[in-house]
């Protein structure tokens, strides 16, 4: 099975962390009854306990909690690698709090009481987000498996290819004909499954 295959097979997931019971029992009914498979948390610090390894994923989160800010929550995903979607949900925030939240990545900021459809167009906006990344991830890391079977020249051409050196450039800077730059070249591309130089170029720059 594919990467983009699997991502399209698994559930999608929510995890909601809201510590007024009454609110997280009805976000979870709802959200449930639309087919989302929904970990409910009252605390940031109980959701911070739980590996976040499902894809794909977006965190629904209160801004004003006893323990930790929703500020402080996305902070420390960022920080731990994961940076799944958030949608903030507050009564009461500042507008502080507010731009930072969305200077992290936030897909949304919704003041209670707020509409469901407002709720539910921010979850399917932030999973698609989070299953495009996804599905980025797991090519990239494909991309960078195919690299490592290269043989030494092609490495030195996908090198060259990936500063944007022509066929002739190529031919020059190794000393080689231009027919065998050409050849490296379609099997360096047909080695790493690419269809174009561009997305070359964008894979190898995301490399480590």
């Amino acid at each position: 099975m594919t990467g983009k295959a699997a991502i399209h097979d698994v559930l999608k997931h929510v995890f909601l962390i809201e510590d007024d019971a009454s609110m997280r029992a009805s976000l979870t009914s709802l959200l449930e009854f639309l087919g989302y498979r929904v970990y409910p948390f009252a605390s940031a610090i109980e959701f911070l306990k739980i590996p976040l390894h499902v894809a794909p994923a977006v965190v629904i989160t209160d801004m004003r909690m006893p323990d930790m800010t929703g500020v402080e929550l996305q902070a420390e995903l960022i920080k731990r690698g994961r940076e799944v979607p958030i949608i903030f949900i507050s009564a009461e925030s500042t507008v502080a709090q507010s731009i930072a939240a969305m200077k992290q990545g936030a897909i949304e900021f919704l003041v209670k009481p707020f509409e469901q459809d407002a709720l539910l167009d921010a979850v399917i906006k932030a999973l698609d987000i989070d299953a495009n990344n996804m599905r980025s991830y797991v090519e990239q890391k494909a991309f960078e498996e195919h690299v490592k079977a290269l043989a030494p020249r092609e490495l030195e051409v996908l090198e060259l290819l990936a500063l944007g050196f022509s066929n002739a450039e190529i031919q020059e800077k190794l000393q080689i004909s231009l027919y065998t730059a050409k050849q490296y070249k379609a099997q360096v591309m047909r080695k790493l499954h690419l269809r174009s130089l561009a997305q070359l170029i964008a894979f190898k720059k995301r490399a480590k």
